[in-house]
């Protein structure tokens, strides 16, 4: 039968005899690869600019930030509060009975009293509350930052897990293709009463195929979200098991079986994978404060970010720049000033006041001054006697600032800590990226090679899928780590405070 081959990209060209089976699977065949060549874009709209979007809409609404801002507001509201004087006091007494005095008879007595506290202790409770508002800032600051890399270390993961789901389908119709070429082979092979249909089906010198993870390296330390990355079970490259590697002892109709077997499982890892990108979308969309069902809109392809800095500036610019132990700094000095504020207040509090007599007239007196009010101004002291309490105080604001300095250790050792898991994340990613794409091109031009001398060398079709599969592989091992090197810097710029998208 003579078989017309088309001609695509220049694959094939020419028109070869073929045997009759040969002319059914290699028709089957080329049918199929033209499916898996378009594009598959029913996961994912493009939309460049989605994930910027999403920033600025968590920034705006998300939960925890908004907390964190009002807690700062609220913050902001009691510097004026230790700034203020004391509430001055007023007393006022009334005789039931006037009291004779030898002026006449007094009916009332009325005392206004404001006490000031010794000279600059409003300032320095100023000062404290201050920077406590500004350490209530950083947290703020580090919320908002926390939440830029949840958005995007989430929507990556979403984009992987689309992708994942893309290639599986490929490699679905892979398998779905070879089964039937196996069922062609083994019916043919039973009608003619030839041998086995393993012999035809794999030759001699098969490619080894690659398993490809579809799960990321991971984010390990930090507080607040994570990427999540999908059990080891729901890899797509699980297709690649016995039903490509045949053995030629084996009957045609255990084969067949064998890549039934492998179809079951590929279809319950997708199944397992749309699971898991509704839970993965729905924590999204929480980040968001949004309904947990609203559509995630992703981009197609999914391009590398870019560390505008060297490694050893993001070490300087953690130090400079983390809101943590920026909160932790400003801590630092509102317990000074909360020690210079105890201090004065061990100094005596003097008050100013006035005390005003109500007396009226009394028909026995001759006085002058018979009947006329009296206004006395007065002065007052506190005498803090009790110098225990001033000295637990200032010991108390010591001990709190020794144990901020300890935590400000800690945060930084920490943060160090972090530092180099996400460079390693990132170098990791960086070499994986060039590694699957030379991979990738080089499992692209063998199976052009293939394909080009199909009719002429006699390669097997299931070699063919086999290396068309292995691509596909590549193609998922690329996008983890495009997605790996994307959260990589995602984490260096949230641990350096860098907002900028």
């Amino acid at each position: 039968m003579q078989g017309i081959i088309h001609n695509k990209k220049g694959f094939f060209t020419g028109i070869v005899n073929l045997p009759k089976w040969k002319s059914i699977t290699l028709f089957l065949f080329i049918s199929i690869y033209f499916n898996l060549s378009q594009p598959t874009t029913s996961y994912s709209q493009p939309q460049s600019d989605s994930l910027v979007s999403y920033l600025e809409i968590a920034a705006k609404n998300n939960p925890t930030v908004l907390q964190k801002f009002y807690e700062y507001q609220a913050a902001l509201q009691k510097v004026p509060q230790v700034g203020s004087l004391p509430d001055p006091e007023l007393t006022i007494g009334v005789f039931l009975k006037p009291m004779e005095l030898v002026s006449g008879n007094q009916t009332a007595d009325i005392k206004l009293m404001q006490m000031f506290p010794w000279f600059g202790t409003l300032k320095a409770a100023k000062d404290e509350m201050s920077l406590m508002a500004k350490a209530k800032y950083e947290l703020f600051r580090d919320a908002k930052l926390q939440v830029y890399y949840d958005v995007q270390s989430t929507w990556y993961e979403l984009y992987k897990i689309n992708q994942d789901i893309r290639i599986s389908d490929k490699n679905l119709e892979i398998l779905k293709t070879i089964e039937r070429l196996a069922l062609i082979r083994f019916r043919t092979s039973g009608s003619s009463g030839g041998g086995t249909s393993s012999s035809s089906m794999g030759s001699g010198n098969t490619t080894q195929s690659q398993s490809a993870s579809s799960g990321s390296s991971g984010m390990q330390g930090m507080a607040g979200g994570q990427a999540t990355t999908p059990p080891p079970a729901m890899s797509s490259s699980s297709v690649q098991g016995g039903s490509l590697g045949t053995s030629s002892s084996g009957s045609g109709l255990s084969d067949i079986y064998r890549i039934q077997i492998e179809i079951g499982d590929l279809e319950n890892n997708i199944a397992l994978l749309r699971n898991l990108h509704n839970s993965i979308a729905a924590k999204f969309n929480s980040y968001l404060n949004r309904p947990v069902q609203s559509a995630v809109a992703l981009t197609d392809t999914l391009r590398a970010d870019t560390l505008i800095i060297s490694l050893t500036a993001v070490s300087d610019s953690i130090r400079r720049n983390n809101p943590m132990l920026g909160m932790l700094q400003y801590e630092q000095q509102s317990l000074d000033a909360r020690k210079k504020m105890v201090t004065l207040m061990g100094y005596p509090m003097l008050g100013l006041g006035v005390d005003y007599s109500t007396i009226n007239k009394s028909e026995m007196s001759t006085s002058t001054m018979n009947g006329t009010d009296m206004i006395m101004p007065m002065v007052s002291a506190t005498l803090p006697i009790y110098r225990k309490k001033y000295k637990a105080m200032r010991t108390e604001a010591d001990l709190l600032k020794t144990s901020t300095a300890q935590n400000y250790n800690a945060t930084a050792n920490s943060l160090q800590t972090e530092y180099y898991q996400a460079v390693q994340l990132y170098q990791d990613a960086n070499r994986r990226m060039k590694l699957y794409l030379d991979q990738y091109q080089l499992a692209k031009k063998s199976l052009d090679i293939m394909l080009k001398s199909f009719s002429a060398s006699g390669s097997s079709l299931t070699d063919i899928l086999r290396i068309q599969q292995q691509t596909l592989d590549y193609e998922l091992k690329q996008v983890q780590a495009v997605v790996d090197y994307n959260t990589s810097i995602a984490w260096l710029k949230r641990l350096m405070a860098n907002s900028k998208f």
